[in-house]
């Protein structure tokens, strides 16, 4: 059965009486003050937009195509995806709390469906679905105000909305909080994401979505930006000795939480569901929900490979949830050393 309701987005309820401690909820509004304006900078995964340095407010242009193309899933497997910006998952937005965004979402030509945007990040009906509706071949335009700094999630909620989710439909965007983020030397965008394919894993040709596998949760493939291997290899992260390393994972999915682990590292800050307070050090594995997400921040400290995974262990080595942050630099044995290993001597 294929439910068609269409979601509005996700907007925030308050069903209890007003409580009498009025700094306990802030209501926000804006007041910072508009000066110039600016287009932002999208970047495709891995990559993350510079740090804003920038301390005033300003009118902030996004510029989002929506485009539907077919795009590697894994070796010999290819996937029509529908995409934010051409690419697995959605552009990278940033953006600073204050800041008027203006964003533009335009939808291919030759999409075969209508397309929006709900912003987790926006303050108002359906966080931008109802304004953003878009056929193919035309354009909406809203505004709002980046009021809540934050990493979020955003997507198309589009009827059927499971649907659109599932061919790839989601992205992150970052809204700076006013006084920036503790400097680190490395950032990188990762997010996981479900493939729901009528074809079993590997199956070589084109693949399409099989609604009854995304109904009952059984994914096909689970995977890293979009693909299997997008984060091995050659395109494997890249950091060295010494560094520190900001990771803003995510999670499209369209129904399984992650359980984010970096197979040799101890995460020393983390932000916990994207919000702008380091809830947590030395976390070994931290959750991150459907449509949510999590800044993690470690330093490195060994040379090697890194392996970032999903520590539900099997969507790892049998689905395809599995990347790696390839360290370089000089060794220091006083951080871990084999002392001996198989067949290895003293």
């Amino acid at each position: 059965m294929l439910f068609t309701f269409s979601l509005a987005g996700c907007n925030r309820v308050a069903d209890a009486a007003p409580s009498s401690d009025h700094t306990a909820v802030p209501v926000r509004v804006p007041n910072d003050e508009i000066v110039g304006q600016e287009v932002a900078v999208l970047t495709e995964a891995p990559n993350v937009p510079p740090a804003i340095t920038r301390t005033h407010a300003t009118r902030v242009i996004v510029n989002l195509d929506v485009i539907e193309k077919t795009m590697r899933l894994a070796d010999g497997v290819d996937y029509t995806m529908w995409t934010f910006g051409g690419s697995m998952p959605g552009r990278f937005i940033r953006v600073r709390e204050g800041d008027q965004v203006e964003l533009h979402l335009k939808n291919d030509k030759h999409s075969t469906m209508p397309h929006n945007i709900d912003l987790h990040a926006v303050t108002g009906p359906g966080g931008g679905a109802k304004s953003s509706l878009t056929i193919p071949g035309g354009e909406s335009v809203f505004t709002f105000a980046a009021l809540n700094p934050g990493l979020y999630v955003y997507h198309c909620a589009t009827a059927p909305v499971p649907m659109h989710i599932a061919n790839g439909m989601y992205g992150m965007i970052l809204v700076e909080p006013k006084a920036g983020l503790p400097k680190v030397d490395r950032e990188f965008y990762v997010m996981q994401s479900e493939f729901y394919t009528h074809g079993k894993f590997g199956e070589k040709g084109l693949q399409t979505l099989d609604m009854e596998k995304g109904i009952d949760e059984r994914p096909t493939y689970v995977v890293f930006n979009g693909a299997v291997g997008s984060l091995t290899g050659d395109k494997a992260l890249q950091a060295k000795v010494g560094e520190r390393v900001r990771l803003f994972v995510g999670n499209g999915g369209p129904n399984l939480v992650s359980s984010f682990h970096v197979i040799g590292e101890v995460f020393d800050n983390v932000y916990t569901e994207g919000g702008t307070v380091a809830s947590q050090h030395n976390v070994q594995t931290t959750l991150v929900p459907a449509g949510g997400s999590a800044v993690v921040e470690f330093g490195v400290e060994k040379p090697g490979d890194l392996i970032l995974v999903d520590h539900s262990i099997f969507r790892a080595f049998n689905k395809g949830a599995l990347g790696m942050l390839h360290v370089s630099g000089d060794d220091n044995a006083k951080v871990f050393a084999s002392l001996k290993g198989l067949g290895g001597t003293h």
